[in-house]
């Protein structure tokens, strides 16, 4: 029901914080971030990326520490992801199978050290292949098949060495149901699948990839797995067809172009429902306040709710741990 001015005042519940606070339709909190990390070999390893500014390459000697801290901020899970050097890489991206790999014994030692905190890890060849494509490569083609087997062994290893969540974020026909029947048969019943369910071929990873150093090797570009930006039905199948093979969570990757995406996806399925608040938007917000044209404290925060507004609920961020603690010093 329409009500006219001046019975209705909609800024009367706006005229104090308190009652802003008693109405406010959504809430950001602790409980909705993701903080993405960057694992790499040797000691007392901090690599600074430079188009990322406050993430950083870190080894695992430093690496848990910096989850334990995360934890005691409240955030619920960190999302892993391993750099390699090159001479671990291959065209079939044969070390992302290797249960000793360093994404398995960044596994380990955070269970080790930090087991209350959950870990997110990356299913995907990318980090993994001399040519820097999510998959094996024939004649300029990423197969499909021949990939999923690899991805299959990918979330094992990583599940077996403790992963709570294996995420595969490479867009691959099938690969879900195919890893949760493995996750199956090895026992891994509780291991949870967050796919990648809706991921675009996005213009805004490019800080991503050069923090796992892949951007030089790229030849070519995803279009052929990933996403075409101008679909949106497509993205209800794609995750239709995810849950049906076994998916608990689905993830829309970019999100702030894709806050369209997000709010369908909850509304047709209600299905847990995650966004990445990829490197580009990121980078963005960073790159705009260090010009002085925004506030980038109040503009992440502002990012962040958008995201829940639109139905996410939970967000990988690098900006996870400014955001949990402007969260605890605002109460």
């Amino acid at each position: 029901m329409m009500q006219s001015f001046p019975r209705t005042r909609p800024r009367r519940n706006r005229v104090d914080g308190w009652t802003r606070r008693l109405v406010a339709e959504n809430h950001l909190t602790v409980n909705d971030l993701i903080w993405p990390i960057f694992a790499v070999e040797g000691q007392n390893q901090r690599q600074p990326i430079a188009s990322m500014p406050g993430v950083e390459r870190l080894s695992l000697d430093l690496l848990v520490p910096a989850v334990a801290a995360a934890r005691d901020l409240g955030i619920a899970c960190v999302a892993l992801f391993p750099v390699l050097p090159f001479d671990k890489k291959d065209p079939e991206g044969r070390e992302s199978g290797n249960p000793d790999n360093l994404m398995c014994r960044a596994i380990r030692a955070i269970k080790r050290e930090v087991p209350d905190i959950g870990i997110l890890g990356d299913v995907a060849l990318d980090p993994y292949t001399s040519h820097g494509h999510d998959g094996i490569v024939k004649d300029d083609y990423v197969l499909n098949e021949e990939t999923v087997q690899a991805l299959v062994w990918q979330a094992l290893v990583q599940a077996d060495a403790g992963c709570d969540i294996v995420a595969p974020s490479d867009m691959m026909d099938g690969r879900i149901g195919a890893i949760r029947d493995a996750l199956e048969d090895r026992d891994h019943t509780l291991t949870r699948i967050c796919s990648y369910a809706a991921k675009y071929a996005s213009a805004f990873y490019g800080p991503f990839r050069d923090a796992v150093q892949t951007g030089g090797l790229l030849k070519g570009d995803k279009k052929t797995y990933q996403m075409d930006p101008a679909n949106s039905d497509e993205a209800l199948r794609e995750v239709g067809m995810d849950i049906a093979e076994g998916a608990d969570m689905v993830m829309v990757k970019p999100g702030l172009p894709y806050l369209d995406i997000i709010r369908r996806v909850k509304d047709q399925f209600s299905v847990p429902t995650f966004a990445y608040h990829v490197s580009g938007e990121y980078a963005m917000l960073k790159a705009a306040s260090a010009n002085g044209w925004l506030n980038y404290d109040a503009a992440l925060l502002e990012t962040l709710l958008g995201f829940k507004r639109a139905g996410t609920d939970a967000i990988l961020t690098y900006g996870a741990i400014d955001a949990a603690r402007l969260l605890r010093e605002r109460g």
